[in-house]
């Protein structure tokens, strides 16, 4: 069998083991809205994904895929219901009467040190170098020490292709390499729940292969739990352990990428997989 890289040892060692599940799924949406005035975009929505686990959300545009992810991120609130994470509410605390209210900004501070997030655009820091880019993070929000949010972030780079672009700025990579820091730095703030949206969308075709096996090999070798937003169905295929389809804010079917893909049980996924395959 071959050696695992040190990279992905470490990035392993800091998630938890999927196997340790216990009786409370890491994430569970607990019939959340989320409206805009009156356009509802989640309809009480439920799900659950485990510790260690893999999960893609496909469906048309609109559906509300990634408002999921940004709720998860802490980036939207919901409108009504609970997401837990790890057997506690993301965006609420407990009252001394045990009732549950919208969290304060430090609380959701806290919640964000949890989960990291990959977005279509890259939003790297523009006046920053590569490095500098994946360190701030890390020391300023994690408290990390210097030196070793920097060690972290050349294994980082190593690991994802650019440890000779480590003083270069943002506009002096191609739009692949910028996405590669992007995912670089979310893994370095050892993440339990990573959070992938739409990661190709911007990308030129030739470039979408590269960083695709590079999640793959992330996905194989850590136990980072993975939620991905994508049209990339081969991707989403070689991935997941289970694949959500979602329409109109709501899950309309979920399964194995093999049960989805090859025999799909609603009608909605059927016309929605003949359209993109």
């Amino acid at each position: 069998m071959a050696t695992e890289p040190a990279p992905l040892r470490k990035i392993a060692d800091a998630a938890p083991d999927p196997l340790a599940t216990g009786v409370e799924p890491l994430v569970r949406f607990d019939k959340v809205v989320k409206r805009y005035g009156d356009h509802v975009v989640l309809d009480e929505l439920d799900f659950t994904v485990r510790r260690g686990e893999h999960v893609t959300l496909i469906g048309p545009s609109g559906s509300g895929k990634t408002t999921i992810l940004r709720l998860l991120m802490t980036l939207e609130k919901v409108s009504d219901g609970v997401i837990w994470v790890d057997g506690s509410p993301l965006s609420h605390v407990r009252t001394p009467s045990g009732a549950l209210k919208p969290a304060g900004e430090k609380q959701l501070r806290e919640s964000r040190k949890k989960i990291g997030m990959v977005f279509q655009q890259f939003n790297l820091f523009p006046n920053m170098k590569v490095l500098q880019n994946i360190t701030e993070a890390p020391v300023n929000v994690l408290g990390m020490d210097k030196d070793e949010a920097e060690t972290r972030a050349r294994e980082l780079l190593d690991l994802v292709g650019l440890s000779g672009k480590i003083d270069a700025h943002p506009s002096q990579l191609s739009g692949g390499q910028q996405q590669r820091v992007a995912i670089a730095r979310a893994l370095a703030m050892r993440p339990e729940i990573l959070l992938l949206d739409e990661v190709t969308s911007a990308l030129d075709p030739e470039l979408v292969a590269g960083v695709l096996d590079l999640l793959c090999d992330i996905a194989r070798n850590t136990n980072i739990t993975m939620l991905c937003v994508t049209h990339e169905m081969n991707f989403a295929r070689d991935v997941s352990e289970k694949v959500l389809m979602f329409d109109a804010g709501r899950v309309v079917e979920s399964g194995s990428p093999e049960k989805i893909f090859t025999d799909p049980e609603h009608e909605r996924t059927r016309e929605f997989l003949n359209a993109v395959l």
